[in-house]
């Protein structure tokens, strides 16, 4: 099937690895010029290097939890061209328990997660309207509607990415603009991996076993995939989104979460 995005200039952010890696291959592969972000600037250059083997690429190092950041990747993508595609993928979780989360924790947690997304959405959105064609996704979570008692202030910045994409999608009426949410399955990413890695020891248990045992017994029991999605897997439902064969949907939360939520709407 052909997305109909060949050409059109699509920002990734936290795009040098993992799921935001994926959507920018995919979109890649797909024809699309696109720029890629992350903050370790060798990472990025590699990143860059490897997208541009199978087409337009460019990359911008900035660190967008500050609005300075923002800043310098919206520079940096006006210098390019107009912005078609935005994914506000960039962000971060952990694990922590309710009483040992201190207000810096939650203040940092929203800067990137959410208010990286506000800061790009409210500079291109106007852009997109325009010239009546854009797309908007935010990369929520299972955890958007079903939080994990260890995980609060995770979890509130993923449900909010889903009720400021709907708020945004309301001011796209009658036009060809959308913005969705992606509700994105338990993912198997090198972040995952290394965060395994960490708490294994204590747990007594090999980063295998921990992998298995998130299914089996853990928070993902609920899951009907009963394993890790791949990157590339939600890449796939990202990019129909941000396709011209998805117009029709719009103001939307789709679950890509392998009938880890347990509802049915």
């Amino acid at each position: 099937m052909d997305l109909g995005i060949k050409g059109r200039l699509a920002l990734v952010t936290g795009s040098t690895q993992g799921i935001g890696r994926a959507i920018a291959s995919t979109f890649v592969a797909e024809g699309a010029r696109v720029i890629v972000n992350g903050r370790d600037p060798e990472r990025l250059s590699d990143t860059v290097a490897a997208l541009g083997r199978h087409g337009e690429a460019h990359g911008v190092a900035a660190d967008l939890a500050t609005a300075d950041g923002a800043c310098k990747v919206l520079d940096a993508a006006a210098a390019i061209g107009a912005v078609d595609i935005l994914v506000n993928n960039a962000g971060y979780f952990e694990v922590r328990e309710f009483g040992d989360i201190s207000d810096q924790d939650w203040l940092d947690m929203f800067e990137l997660n959410v208010m990286s997304g506000v800061r790009l959405s409210r500079a291109l959105l106007p852009g997109m309207l325009q010239r009546n064609w854009g797309r908007i996704v935010f990369i929520g979570s299972d955890q958007s509607a079903k939080p994990n008692r260890g995980m609060a202030h995770y979890a509130m910045s993923k449900a909010a990415q889903v009720s400021i994409a709907r708020s945004l999608a309301e001011l796209t009426k009658g036009t060809r603009v959308t913005v969705n949410s992606a509700l994105v399955a338990p993912t198997w990413s090198e972040g995952v991996e290394t965060f395994l890695a960490k708490i294994a020891p204590a747990a007594g248990k090999t980063v295998a076993e921990m992998r298995t045992a998130y299914f089996a017994e853990g928070p993902g029991t609920s899951s009907l995939l009963q394993r890790w999605a791949t990157p590339e897997e939600i890449a796939a439902q990202i990019a129909f989104l941000c396709s011209e064969r998805a117009s029709a949907i719009n103001g939307a939360a789709q679950r890509v979460d392998g009938g880890i939520i347990r509802s049915l709407f």
